[in-house]
């Protein structure tokens, strides 16, 4: 998949592509939908199959001061579209100009004059533009006059409530990652980078590796079955979120325990994909206590992710 950032020009073999627009935060089942009807209009049309994409979330650039839950950076994101089979991804910074720039400009300056779209896609809430005066009649009215198609794609849900990436946040947290993943249509993930911590874990027999929540990641406290995703391959694991009540009260830290593993990971970035909440955090009343839990809690991890591993062969 072709990424083109800022006001890079196209290749003139990826001008004139079908386009899907939006955040796509999450690429949740929804978006999937979006992105499927993207491609079949594509290979209808032969031309290119891509995605047009705004970094970063405008709730991040309008509010910077209150922290916005991203369930997928820029990075994440970019991985789970080059897995649908894009051609081409299109990352406009959301910045000052953009903001300011009418939905008639984005449409002639971005779409026509830089992209030469073909065709666009986009869900039936899509609104872009100063304002958020643009929205799918703008779109058809401006492929009338431009030359390119417009498709609409109407709500996708399952029996309870339409996909969207608030409903994604909402069961995160709530802890309910098995719902979210149903949403998502892949388990959740994280990204940070490993830190230094107070090494309790290794006293206590289970060394972790300790990763900072970005702001916003409001994940409910606990425990969960995980793995851990790292450039050598991926490893079953059981992470904690939490205060440490036992100990200190302190800020959260994401905490991971990686089964079978021996390595240093200070300072390397890993991806921790959470399958399956266990429990709620809580204090003990000694170590001995704590420790013994914590062995009852991997071994249910373990259990977890094996059924997670035997539903994924089933599928």
């Amino acid at each position: 998949m072709y990424v083109s950032a800022g006001n890079d020009a196209l290749p003139d073999e990826l001008k004139g592509s079908v386009l899907a627009i939006g955040n796509f935060d999450g690429v949740h089942r929804g978006h999937q939908s979006v992105l499927t009807r993207t491609r079949s209009i594509a290979a209808d049309l032969r031309a290119p199959a891509g995605v047009l994409l705004f970094d970063p979330h405008p709730r991040v650039f309008f509010a910077p001061e209150r922290p916005h839950f991203t369930l997928t950076p820029l990075p994440e994101k970019l991985r789970l579209l080059a897995s649908l089979e894009l051609d081409l991804a299109v990352v406009l910074a959301f910045d000052r100009t953009l903001s300011a720039m009418s939905a008639e400009s984005f449409v002639a300056s971005v779409l026509v004059e830089r992209l030469e779209v073909r065709h666009v896609v986009v869900g039936y809430d899509f609104q872009f533009g100063h304002g958020r005066h643009g929205n799918p009649d703008l779109l058809r009215s401006s492929g009338a006059r431009f030359g390119f198609g417009v498709t609409v794609i109407e709500p996708v849900s399952d029996p309870r409530e339409v996909y969207s990436s608030s409903r994604v946040r909402r069961l995160l947290r709530e802890g309910d990652v098995a719902s979210a993943a149903a949403v998502l249509g892949h388990n959740w993930r994280l990204v940070g980078t490993v830190a230094g911590g107070a090494k309790r874990g290794t006293g206590l027999g289970f060394p972790t590796a300790n990763v900072r929540l970005a702001g916003g990641q409001d994940l409910k406290h606990g425990i969960y079955a995980a793995r851990v995703h790292l450039a050598t391959g991926k490893h079953d694991a059981a992470a904690y979120l939490g205060t440490r009540p036992t100990f200190d009260d302190g800020m959260p830290v994401l905490e991971v325990f990686l089964f079978d593993f021996d390595g240093n990971l200070y300072g390397r970035e890993i991806a921790v994909e959470l399958v399956d909440y266990l429990r709620g955090d809580e204090a003990f009343p000694s170590v001995d206590a704590l420790k013994a839990q914590m062995a009852i809690d991997c071994s249910r991890a373990r259990a977890s992710l094996r059924a997670d591993e035997r539903g994924r062969v089933s599928d």
